[in-house]
């Protein structure tokens, strides 16, 4: 997997750079995958919200609601929760499209066409998965804060200028920064795996089936181990 990803980087460098097919990629990946990252941001916001609070009051520090639930969003569950939606919507489809195109050998026409197979399937998907997840990410925390907000004001009665207030005072450059190495990494991993799956897929429909299993598996539970990994090296 290693020296297929470093091949992938190697054809990179050199043109013919296709430009219109990330484009096309970028919108596969990102805007199509739009809506449920807003659906899933929102409600997350949400339910993060209700419990916080309830968490806090017990305490006395209901006042520290706005900068907790930004904190968690911005640091963890945006780039983590989005990277994973993405992965169940647009990594599988990635997946079963390159293994249908190994099965049925029309990886094997571009190679007879003297046509690099890289180019064509996988460099765009890197770089579109590299660019949409921390656009994903940035969307899903903004929605989950205006989510957390409508619970946190309008529900439990916490005041707007106290919720705001501490995400300003709070939330610094390097934790928005934090979340958006972490989301370029998924993005990276995403793609990386899904390609990979694809690409050298056992043959017959049993085989894009298993691959397109696997990919969603092995990107779900690599996410998450990495993002512990990253935690423990950004925020020492």
């Amino acid at each position: 997997m290693v020296c297929f990803l470093a091949t992938a980087f190697f054809w990179a460098v050199f043109p013919p750079y296709l430009l219109r097919r990330i484009v096309k990629q970028i919108n596969f990946i990102g805007v199509k995958t739009t809506l449920v990252i807003v659906l899933t941001g929102t409600f997350t916001g949400m339910v993060l919200a209700l419990q916080t609070y309830y968490a806090l009051v017990k305490f006395g520090a209901e006042t520290s609601l706005g900068p907790v639930l930004a904190l968690s969003l911005i640091r963890e569950l945006g780039p983590v929760l989005s990277a994973l939606m993405v992965t169940g919507r647009a990594g599988s489809a990635l997946t079963a499209e390159i293994g249908i195109m190994r099965i049925s050998e029309q990886i094997d026409a571009l190679d007879a066409m003297a046509l690099n197979p890289y180019k064509y399937l996988v460099i765009p998907n890197l770089l579109a998965g590299i660019i949409s997840i921390p656009l994903l990410n940035a969307i899903f925390v903004v929605v989950g804060v205006w989510g957390g907000y409508a619970v946190a004001v309008g529900l439990t009665g916490v005041s707007s200028g106290t919720y705001f207030g501490g995400i300003r005072d709070f939330v610094s450059a390097k934790d928005i920064l934090v979340g958006l190495y972490k989301s370029l990494s998924f993005g990276m991993l995403i793609t990386w795996i899904s390609c990979y799956k694809g690409y050298f897929t056992g043959y017959g429909a049993e085989g894009v089936s298993k691959a397109t299993t696997q990919a969603v598996v092995l990107s779900s539970v690599t996410i998450l181990i990495w993002d512990y990994f990253m935690t423990s090296i950004l925020l020492t």
